[in-house]
C-alpha cells in the first residue's frame, strides 16, 4: 500500500474519531468508534496507527500545523515585522482549531508522563514549522534557542486559549501580545549584554555555542519541519 493510501486511510479514521473525541478522548473508545464509522479494516487501523487514538492525535496536531502553514502565504506576510509575523502565525493556528475540547483533550492526552515526550515533540514542530513558515534562515544555536523560545511562548497561550471565554477570544490575544513582548525584552537585554564590557569577556566560553548547527537533514530532529508525516 502506497503512502498516499496510508495518508487517505490514516485521514478517513481521524474524521469519524473527531466527533468522538470531544466526548471520550483521545481513547480506545474514541480509536474503536473511528473504525466502526469509517469502515476501515481494523487491522489496517492498528497497523497505520499501533497507539491507536494517540497516533490519531498526532495526526490531528500535524494536520493543524499544515493547514496553518498553507495559510500563511507570502503575500498575507509581506508587509509585516518579525514580531507581527509569528503572533499572526501562532493565532492562526489556534483559530483553525474547530473544537477547543479536541485540543483540550489532546492536552491532556500528552500531559501524561508516558506520552509526555511526544507531546513535547509536536510543540517544537509547531514552533519549527512557523520559524520556516516566515523565512528564517538561522544555521546556528539561534535555530534552537528561536523555536525553545516560541515553544514556551506557543504552549502558554494555548493553555490561557483553552480556559478563555472572552468575546472573539480577546483576551488570548491579549495574553500573546505579552508574551511575545517578553521575548523582545529578552533578545534586546541579550543583545546588551553580549555588547557589554562583560559580555564580551564572556565571548570565549559562550564562543562554543556558536558551533552548534541546525540540522542539515529533514527529519534528524524530533520536531522538525519537513519530516515525513505519518
Amino acid at each position: 500500500m502506497s503512502d498516499t493510501a496510508h495518508t487517505d486511510i490514516k485521514s478517513q479514521l481521524l474524521e469519524a474519531a473527531e466527533m468522538h473525541v470531544p466526548f471520550d478522548g483521545w481513547s480506545d473508545a474514541s480509536f474503536q468508534a473511528a473504525i466502526a464509522d469509517s469502515g476501515v479494516d481494523p487491522a489496517v487501523a492498528k497497523a497505520l496507527c499501533p497507539r491507536g487514538a494517540v497516533d490519531l492525535a498526532v495526526a490531528y496536531h500535524k494536520r493543524g500545523d499544515s493547514q496553518m502553514v498553507a495559510a500563511l502565504t507570502d503575500a498575507t506576510l509581506a508587509e509585516m515585522k518579525i514580531r507581527e509575523k509569528i503572533t499572526f502565525a501562532v493565532r492562526t493556528r489556534l483559530e483553525l482549531c474547530p473544537d477547543r475540547e479536541i485540543v483540550r483533550r489532546g492536552s491532556t492526552l500528552f500531559a501524561l508522563p508516558q506520552y509526555a515526550a511526544t507531546g513535547a515533540q509536536l510543540i517544537w514542530g509547531t514552533a519549527d514549522a512557523i520559524w520556516t513558515a516566515i523565512g528564517d534562515t538561522s544555521q546556528d544555536f539561534n535555530w534552537y534557542s528561536k523555536r525553545a523560545t516560541l515553544s514556551a511562548v506557543y504552549s502558554a497561550t494555548v493553555l490561557y486559549w483553552l480556559g478563555d471565554d472572552s468575546d472573539g477570544h480577546t483576551a488570548t490575544w491579549a495574553f500573546l501580545d505579552r508574551r511575545i513582548e517578553n521575548v523582545m525584552q529578552f533578545e534586546k537585554t541579550k543583545a546588551q549584554f553580549n555588547n557589554s564590557p562583560v559580555g564580551k569577556m564572556m565571548s570565549g566560553p559562550l564562543g562554543a555555542l556558536s558551533k552548534l548547527r541546525a540540522p542539515t537533514i529533514p527529519g534528524n530532529m524530533p520536531g522538525h519541519w519537513g519530516q515525513k508525516g505519518s
